[in-house]
């Protein structure tokens, strides 16, 4: 809390001298009660009063605003704890090896020049225990359970955990760090490394905070629309106190509170020390993150001292003591925490009410209290924390829970700024730890260059109570389980309305893409496992139809009247709505998806996700997330529309895409496609429901990027190759009209390209007699990527042919590669192409103008193809270089 004495520096005015005082003389004589109270008895005083107030007022059903901040004490008293329902000193015992175990993999590993971390486990040991031992639900009950994010940085306590249980073993800890082999363990949660095991990749710093909370809510959305009973899932989000000034830890505090998400805890490790040195060096974390939850609408609940402190805590009588922890800032404590007892009490128990109590406290409870007695450290805290977590109702609660980073592993550790650096202990130093853990580990075990691992045996009594306990609340956790249940794929009605093509009327590839997704929808046997998800722009790519069909997902329904129920196409919202419309969050549009995209998993519910958004702001802005996607083994599909650099007419400079394509194919997991009519992508969806959701259902996501350009869709051509260049990544689509011996071109383009590269055609032909065939390429990505496998294949001493080449093979004159990317984009295949390559792109930012006027200023335009062409004949010796130059004249080209 802050200064008691600065915060009765009230200003003159406030919004209250606006208000109707309908009687002076009683305020007036409240204000001199107060005005007395804070002369005879202190502001500390005065503030107490005042708080008491306003917590009476509260619980007697007046509504009044929060109190922001608390002292810098429990908020659960001694006398309000629950009784402890285990057995303290036998969990004591298993912690201990816990923390032995995993001190011993990270400094066995740190021998090899492999790092890993030590601090972060040995501070938030107690965290976990307790929710391992009274709280995690298993998935065998109910084929859900609990959803833990843990922290990336304790891993080794969670893979040490597993170890004592039975589920990992010895040489498997050994292998911490060193996977190549096939046996070891991962650094950090990483699903699609070991995925039996976890269920959420935490590691990328403030992406767990905002998946959890995304986690919590798409558990309602399963159950309010009644796919799944997750009434009795808790999502526990493991966080650091450093961890919360990413952006993106806090961007959904407000959604979680707004939802009453009191299925949702999170547990913020607050050792006060982030990476490099203090997190808030020069004020107080706790009090700063309580003040940002409470704010946001959450339930904080701090367990920052233990039991050493109760006592003193209690004689207290003036204030002075909660008054001084108020105000020392975190780096001091840092200090105090790793100083000996004279210093605490010169430097802390400052004046005669502070020095009273320091006089009757002795050097070794001066000690205990400020180097090891956190609220995070002992069980009881830690049970009480966490019980007024799970009965509280709702809203979502936050924990903050005091501890010392590198707790026991001796004091060159503890509080110390470089302690995340810090990757071995010696072997005195493990000495002095199992000396404090109490551990049953001989001299002579400790005498050699590596430190064993410790078990107690299958049949011991640790081992024993912890896996009853784990029996009695449903099962293993951490586990990840892939339920076999593949979806019959939808009739064939859907696609084959596009394939038929549009005749006459124009359409853009989003709007066909669209009406594919909302026949779908329609299907009675799968229709209700798709989840649209759009970041505010439904009406932007034509999808406000749902509206009043498939309804917005609110758990709170439609408390108002719309302003437009007189409408068609009205804004309906209802707790089995089906779409879910974001807002402006493409960070919590991502998440979400990624709730759904895992359900599978997490649910034993194969959902199909349905993200749309603008391409600018998918791989570029949520990049990171799509990573983490791609880490927990998400299906779905991800769409960049309005895409490309030269369709979006008027946006300029960020919103135009160019390069989205180039950032996805780094992404293993990501197929992407570029698709340039409508049947190509009901031939692409097709298949991506087959294998993302079939009888051998593949753990990859779709990336296609569709257009807002109008043109007309031709039907789908007739030949048996034509669907397999589709999924594969190229496919002839029209031949040139004559097939004489003159010069000749490949023109190869994907998506709104096509269209240039087809009137290109008509003019090589009329004009310069050049015979090109076109080619619609869905996915230069694809193409790479099987080129590397066959190349792969012939360093085995396999023989096969990169599907590219094949294709291409026989095909006359050079190639001209073009799309509304970035040339890289097209590169990818270059060196798998046998005839002569060359590409056009839109390198470069985009800028606003009309479409023919930023084609052309980027090069791509029909003509810019044809003088492109004609340059790339003359260069191969197919044409002399005045017909370049007589191109350049005729079609007004300059650079």
């Amino acid at each position: 809390m802050s200064d008691p004495v600065r915060s009765a520096e009230a200003p003159t005015t406030s919004e209250l001298d606006q208000l109707p005082d309908r009687d002076a003389e009683e305020t007036s004589e409240w204000q001199a009660s107060l005005d007395a109270v804070m002369k005879n008895a202190g502001p500390e005083r005065t503030v107490f009063l005042l708080r008491r107030l306003h917590e009476h007022a509260a619980r007697s059903g007046l509504a009044l605003p929060r109190l922001l901040s608390s002292d810098y004490i429990n908020t659960i008293p001694v006398s309000a704890q629950p009784a402890y329902p285990g057995d303290v000193a036998m969990e004591s015992r298993i912690t201990a090896l816990n923390r032995w175990n995993a001190a011993a993999m990270v400094t066995r590993g740190s021998h090899l020049g492999l790092g890993g971390h030590i601090a972060t486990y040995a501070s938030a040991a107690w965290l976990y225990e307790i929710g391992f031992q009274h709280f995690f639900r298993g998935k065998d009950e109910d084929g859900s359970g609990d959803q833990l994010f843990v922290q990336g940085h304790a891993s080794p306590g969670i893979y040490a955990r597993l170890f004592l249980e039975g589920r990992l073993r010895e040489d498997q800890l050994d292998g911490f760090r060193r996977e190549a082999a096939g046996h070891g363990l991962p650094s950090y949660p990483h699903p699609r490394r070991l995925p039996w095991l976890w269920e959420f990749p935490t590691v990328s710093m403030g992406l767990g905070p905002l998946a959890a909370i995304y986690q919590a809510r798409f558990n309602r959305y399963l159950h309010d629309r009644g796919i799944k009973d997750t009434s009795r899932s808790r999502v526990w989000a493991f966080l650091g106190d450093g961890e919360m000034d990413e952006p993106e830890s806090t961007a959904a505090l407000t959604l979680a509170a707004r939802e009453g998400l009191d299925n949702l805890t999170f547990v913020i490790n607050c050792n006060l020390q982030r990476l490099d040195g203090p997190v808030r060096s020069n004020s107080k974390i706790v009090q700063e993150l309580e003040a940002r939850f409470r704010g946001a609408g959450w339930h904080v609940v701090k367990s920052l001292w233990g039991e050493a402190w109760d006592s003193v805590l209690q004689q207290d009588t003036t204030g002075a003591l909660v008054h001084r922890l108020g105000e020392v800032p975190d780096a001091q404590f840092q200090t105090y925490a790793a100083r000996d007892a004279a210093y605490v009490r010169e430097h802390f128990f400052t004046g005669d009410a502070l020095s009273a109590v320091a006089a009757r406290l002795s050097d070794a409870q001066l000690t205990e209290m400020f180097t090891n007695s956190r609220g995070g450290h002992e069980p009881l805290k830690v049970y009480a924390a966490y019980r007024a977590a799970v009965e509280h109702k709702g809203e979502p609660t936050v924990i903050l829970a005091q501890t010392v980073k590198g707790h026991t592993l001796g004091p060159d550790f503890e509080s110390r700024n470089a302690n995340h650096q810090m990757k071995k202990l010696t072997t005195a130093q493990f000495r002095r730890m199992r000396d404090v853990l109490e551990l049953p580990i001989p001299d002579s075990a400790l005498s050699g260059d590596v430190v064993p691992f410790w078990h107690p045996g299958e049949d011991a009594p640790e081992v024993r109570y912890l896996r009853e306990r784990r029996a009695a609340l449903g099962g293993s956790v951490p586990v990840r389980r892939t339920v076999a249940k593949p979806l019959p794929q939808p009739p064939s009605r859907p696609f084959e309305a596009l394939q038929k093509g549009s005749g006459k009327q124009e359409l853009a590839t989003t709007t066909a893409l669209v009406r594919l997704v909302k026949d779908l929808m329609r299907d009675p046997e799968t229709g209700q496992r798709w989840v649209p998800i759009i970041p505010d722009e439904a009406r932007t790519f034509g999808m406000e139809s749902l509206f009043p069909t498939a309804g917005i997902y609110s758990h709170d329904g439609q408390n108002y009247a719309p302003v437009d129920a007189d409408q068609l196409l009205y804004y309906r919202e209802a707790r089995t709505g089906q779409l879910i419309d974001e807002g402006i969050t493409e960070a919590g549009s991502m998440a979400e998806f990624t709730a759904a995209a895992t359900s599978y998993a997490t649910h034993g519910e194969p959902m199909i996700p349905f993200y749309i958004f603008y391409a600018m702001f998918g791989f570029q802005r949520t990049g990171d997330q799509l990573w983490a996607l791609a880490d927990q083994l998400g299906r779905g599909f991800v769409i960049g529309a309005t895409a490309g650099r030269t369709t979006m007419t008027g946006e300029g400079l960020q919103h135009a895409d160019g390069h989205s394509h180039l950032l996805s194919s780094t992404n293993p997991a990501a197929v992407s496609y570029d698709p340039a009519f409508a049947y190509e992508i009901a031939v692409i969806v097709r298949d991506g429901l087959r294998r993302m959701y079939g009888e051998e259902p593949e753990d990859v996501f779709y990336y296609l990027t569709v257009y807002n350009e109008p043109k007309s869709q031709p039907p789908m051509p007739a030949g048996p190759s034509i669907e397999e260049g589709i999924r594969r990544g190229i496919y002839r689509f029209r031949r040139a009209a004559s097939h004489d011996a003159g010069p000749a071109i490949q023109l190869l383009a994907s998506g709104t390209a096509i269209h240039w590269a087809l009137e290109a055609q008509d003019l090589l032909a009329s004009h310069w007699g050049v015979h090109a065939d076109v080619w619609s390429v869905t996915s230069w990505t694809e193409l790479r990527r099987d080129a590397l496998r066959a190349d792969r294949a012939r360093l085995r001493g396999e023989r096969r042919e990169p599907y590219v080449t094949r294709a291409l093979s026989g095909a006359r004159g050079p190639v001209l590669a073009v799309s509304d990317w970035m040339r890289q984009v097209p590169d990818q295949i270059s060196q798998w192409v046998e005839q002569d390559y060359s590409s056009l792109g839109t390198d470069g930012f985009g800028l606003s103008d009309t479409r023919d006027a930023v084609r052309r200023y980027f090069h791509v335009d029909a003509e810019s193809i044809v003088v492109a062409a004609l340059d790339r004949m003359a260069q191969t010796g197919a044409i002399d270089a005045e017909t370049v130059a007589k191109a350049r004249d005729r079609y007004g080209w300059r650079d």
